[in-house]
């Protein structure tokens, strides 16, 4: 029997994007599938003293509830909340200027600058924690050492500055990933549209503010959008400060909490629990952020 001719081409493309949903499906959808059911359970001690083994208990949204009303995880968004604040504005703007000043009529080695503000993110995020951990800390720090000499006294981790620590080890490793980000948009934004701003009598400053940021609002939104995911989801740095930090406890973010909860408590049910809550404030931030961002590019 002759296949007909259509039968071959219609299968082609499936052939092509089955690799990406078996690895969807397998990456994605399946751990999250698993982290439901299990959020759905409890081991339990089969005796009161331990020695009868455990025993796994349909607890339906119990795991929820305990998380909800756990006070370390609700204080966890707090301070996840304020980091947002203060790192978010600095991330991005930072990462918007030093994308603005290397795209300047005036500035020089671009290639240079470049790779200098990209480094810090070839450091990888724990080694980088671990860096800023001695820089931190008295005694270890040329940094303390210097500010001390000329009469400063700082603590980088006291309870009051410890927030503007983290901002500050974050920023540094994802600043310049950003402002290639941005750098590759300004590319991107026509010269004659450029030109067409010097001749009108426009600086460097007037230009980059009302012609260049407007044009590349999609690469803004996105880099909100990716270190607002990002921040929620905060972790090297709070974890290896935490030996040096006393204002840092345990379950200081979400993600601590739930790390706590799992491998120290080998509560995987509550932790699978927190899991799927982080993700559900992650879902609906992208939403704000994408939806917000929206109206930003129609105005």
């Amino acid at each position: 029997m002759t296949p007909r001719p259509g039968i071959g081409r219609r299968s082609t493309p499936v052939l092509f994007i089955a690799p990406f949903f078996i690895l969807f499906l397998a990456t994605l959808v399946a751990p999250v599938g698993y982290a439901v059911w299990m959020s759905l359970f409890r081991e339990q001690a089969t005796s009161g003293l331990g020695f009868g083994g455990t025993q796994t208990l349909f607890v339906g949204v119990d795991n929820y509830l305990r998380a909800f009303d756990d006070p370390g995880f609700r204080r966890g968004f707090l301070h996840v909340a304020l980091y947002c604040v203060i790192y978010i504005p600095v991330m991005v703007g930072g990462a918007l200027l030093l994308a603005l000043l290397v795209d300047s009529a005036m500035a020089r080695a671009k290639k240079f600058f470049q790779l200098a503000y990209f480094l810090p993110h070839a450091v990888p995020g724990l080694i980088a924690a671990i860096i800023w951990g001695f820089l931190y800390t008295p005694g270890l720090s040329p940094v303390i050492d210097l500010l001390s000499s000329f009469g400063a006294d700082w603590d980088f981790l006291g309870p009051d500055a410890v927030i503007f620590s983290l901002v500050n080890a974050a920023a540094w490793q994802w600043i310049g990933y950003n402002m290639v980000i941005f750098y590759a948009a300004l590319q991107a934004v026509p010269r004659e549209t450029l030109e067409a701003a010097t001749v009108d009598g426009a600086g460097e400053l007037r230009t980059g503010w009302s012609v260049k940021l407007p044009m590349i609002r999609s690469s803004v939104v996105l880099t909100m959008l990716f270190t607002a995911v990002g921040a929620i989801q905060l972790f090297n740095e709070p974890e290896v400060l935490r030996t040096r930090a006393s204002s840092i406890s345990q379950d200081w973010s979400p993600v601590m909490f739930i790390y706590q909860a799992a491998f120290t408590e080998h509560d995987y049910g509550l932790a699978a629990a927190a899991s799927l809550m982080l993700a559900l404030l992650g879902a609906a931030l992208s939403f704000v952020i994408t939806r917000l961002g929206n109206r930003w590019k129609e105005a």
